[in-house]
Order: C-alpha cells, then sequence, then structure tokens
C-alpha cells in the first residue's frame, strides 16, 4: 500500500485493484451524471467485465483503486494509446469535491515515472481540468473526439506533465 495523506476531509490511499473493487467501479461509472462530466458512456455489465479483465491482465497499464478513509472512491490508470502514456481516473461522485481525486493523482504520479505523460479531458469537466491543473499539468491543445455514445462531437483538452 502507498503512503497516503491526511487532511481534516479524510484519509486517501493508493492500493492495488482487486476483484472486489469491481462491482464499484460498475456502479461510478453506470452513474448518468458523471457520464455527462465526463463525457464517456457507461458500459454494461458485460462490456465492463471484458474490459477490466483485460486491464488486470495488463501488466504495462498501472492500475490502483482510490480509497477515502478506507472506501473505495475511485480507480486511477496509467495506459498507452497511440503511442502515448496516458494517466485517466474516475471517482465515484458520493466523493466529488472533497478533493480526493486531487490527492490520489498525486500520489499516482508519485509512483510513475514516465514524462511526459498525457491526460485528455472534456472541456466542459472545468473540475477534472482543475485536477490536472493542480497536479502540474498544462495545456498541450484541444482536439475534438467523437463519443462512442452516440458519435457525438465532444471538445477535449490534451493537457500534459512534464516535470516529475
Amino acid at each position: 500500500m502507498s503512503e497516503g495523506s491526511e487532511s481534516a476531509d479524510g484519509d486517501v490511499r493508493l492500493r492495488d485493484v482487486t476483484e472486489d473493487d469491481l462491482p464499484i467501479f460498475y456502479e461510478q461509472q453506470a452513474d448518468p451524471e458523471a457520464n455527462a462530466m465526463a463525457a464517456f458512456p457507461a458500459r454494461d455489465r458485460e462490456v465492463f467485465a471484458e474490459h477490466w479483465a483485460m486491464v488486470l491482465a495488463d501488466d504495462s497499464v498501472s492500475k490502483q483503486t482510490i480509497l477515502f478513509d478506507g472506501h473505495v472512491a475511485g480507480n486511477i490508470v496509467r495506459f498507452e494509446q497511440s503511442g502515448q502514456p496516458l494517466v485517466g481516473y474516475w471517482i465515484g461522485k458520493e466523493y466529488w469535491g472533497k478533493g480526493i481525486a486531487t490527492r490520489g493523482l498525486s500520489l499516482f504520479l508519485g509512483q510513475v515515472e514516465v514524462r511526459p505523460l498525457y491526460a485528455r479531458v472534456a472541456k466542459h469537466n472545468v473540475a477534472s481540468i482543475r485536477v490536472l491543473e493542480k497536479c502540474g499539468f498544462t495545456v498541450a491543445g484541444e482536439e475534438k473526439a467523437f463519443s462512442s455514445a452516440g458519435g457525438d462531437e465532444v471538445e477535449e483538452l490534451v493537457m500534459r506533465l512534464v516535470a516529475p
């Protein structure tokens, strides 16, 4: 288990993802408000299970569960896409606005040495943009992507972390 950071708001820690975390991750990613914020559609159970089976089997993917006061608050991953190292995270809605994403990402970045490291975030997701900025990411560009939910176009910021 990684060292956490404590504050009046609670204790944030990272640990390896376990199979027991997956039902919680499933419920978190199924929240309609979270889907709208992330501009990412919920996966049905079968597709979700297949996705996480691949993630767990892939040793090139760094994956951690974010704990808040011992409860599963979300997950964070580092993976490669088109040769670009990316970081992504998902926090359960009940944990929003408590600094958990920022503290979890900060801890994770202390474990991941790859730089530059990128993140893609929907331009309207101001809270996630702020999390990335607090952790040292800066805007490297803007792109339009197509959501896999109905093919809607989504404006994304490409954010980059250069320093360790």
